[in-house]
């Protein structure tokens, strides 16, 4: 009689320990409502971020542009100043010194537009390593948003189904 009683009781705190350990933890409300508005705010962080790639690609364009048109007005002055010199030489060897001077004066010239443009040109590419820095950042921001955001909604689930 003991026996029975005893496997009767050990059953029931069995039966009792494993229905104790299915029920589904407690919905705590508070969490959720965090976690909803992290959620919120990530995704409106993530659009800004988005905003801000969008715009640092569109700089990113416009320097390149800028880039190539300098590059493009480097080599036009370059050519306009060999043929200067070129003048230059024949109007020595032949020894037009009023035709010289006037050479003299569009080499100056030319290597002074020359100089402006390679000043630009480093410039342009200063802005343009500056302007991927910020498209680096702003994806990695994006990615870290996205990575939040299914986080909290990770937390959510696991808030409400205790799992």
């Amino acid at each position: 009689m003991r026996r029975r009683y005893l496997l009767g009781a050990t059953f029931l705190l069995v039966a009792a320990c494993t229905a104790f350990g299915q029920e589904p933890a407690p919905v705590n409300q508070s969490d959720i409502n965090h976690d909803r508005k992290d959620i919120r705010q990530d995704e409106r962080d993530l659009n800004h971020d988005r905003k801000d790639i969008r715009n640092d690609q569109r700089d990113l364009n416009r320097d390149q542009t800028d880039r190539n048109q300098d590059a493009r007005d480097i080599r036009r002055d370059q050519k306009d100043l060999n043929h200067d010199r070129t003048d230059l030489r024949r109007d020595l060897a032949k020894g037009d010194t009023k035709d010289a001077a006037r050479d003299r004066r569009d080499i100056r010239s030319d290597a002074k537009d020359l100089q402006n443009d390679r000043r630009d040109l480093r410039k342009d590419q200063r802005d343009i390593n500056h302007d991927k820095r910020d498209l680096r950042a702003d994806r990695r921001d994006a990615r870290r948003d996205v990575r939040d955001i299914k986080h909290d909604r990770r937390d959510i689930h696991r808030d409400r189904h205790g799992k």
